[in-house]
């Protein structure tokens, strides 16, 4: 049973590379495409937006983030040292011209309380992620223990593990213990879970995500596929209907 299910996900995985899951943009496509001296810019670019990625339209998230970089008037809001000094409205104006911010209030508070940490305990992203030596461990323990309540909603187990994924895919950060990083059990997640027997369709009611999270781990032992590496393909194939067959 292990190696049909080692053979699936490496199939599922060859698939996602070779584009014979369907559409597979992912929403943080929509980045502006940072030079290798942008180190900085790239690190508050893929983190901030990400603690207001909850209950919403990830395309439309991304979408808007992108825009609000491209404007000259608004892009300052990725500058951690800039907004520790912008006043609330200032802020507001900023990310709600684009949609970033749904929530006035709410989705400022988030920005800003990220923001100042990092200026306040780090002094820039650049060096936060240097604090962390590259190791997802060290890193998980600063933002979901440490700092847990100066980083909302980032340090949540969903928005954390799939940050930390990104941080690697899209901020170019070698992290260490990546096979740590745990799989979000969401919709899509959750569907192809049944399918591929990781669990049955009354354990997708009952079992809590950290259940899930944790048979994924135990399951792909010995594969050498981190549980976080499945998450584009599975989630793209469900959100595609299962175009592709194993």
């Amino acid at each position: 049973m292990i190696n049909v299910f080692h053979q699936n996900c490496k199939k599922l995985l060859e698939a996602y590379r070779n584009g014979d899951l369907g559409q597979t943009k992912m929403p943080e496509d929509s980045n502006p495409g940072f030079s290798d001296n942008e180190v900085e810019m790239r690190f508050a670019y893929f983190t901030l937006p990400m603690a207001l990625n909850y209950q919403r339209d990830s395309y439309k998230l991304w979408e808007s983030v992108l825009k609000t970089w491209q404007d000259k008037e608004t892009r300052k809001v990725f500058d951690v040292n800039e907004v520790s000094k912008m006043s609330d409205d200032e802020l507001r104006s900023c990310l709600t011209k684009y949609k970033v911010a749904l929530q006035p209030n709410k989705h400022i508070a988030t920005w800003k309380s990220i923001a100042n940490t990092i200026v306040k305990e780090w002094g820039s992203f650049t060096n936060f992620v240097k604090a962390a030596s590259d190791d997802f461990l060290v890193l998980k323990d600063m933002v979901q223990v440490k700092h847990k309540k100066q980083f909302p909603y980032l340090s949540g187990p969903k928005i954390f593990n799939y940050w930390s994924f990104i941080l690697g895919e899209y901020g170019k950060v070698e992290l260490e213990n990546k096979e740590y990083i745990e799989i979000a059990p969401d919709t899509h997640i959750t569907q192809c879970s049944v399918l591929l027997g990781v669990i049955t369709k009354d354990e997708a009611v009952k079992l809590s995500k950290d259940d899930i999270s944790e048979k994924w781990r135990i399951l792909l032992r010995g594969s050498g596929i981190t549980p976080i590496e499945m998450h584009p393909p599975l989630w793209f194939w469900s959100r595609n209907g299962f175009v592709f067959t194993l």
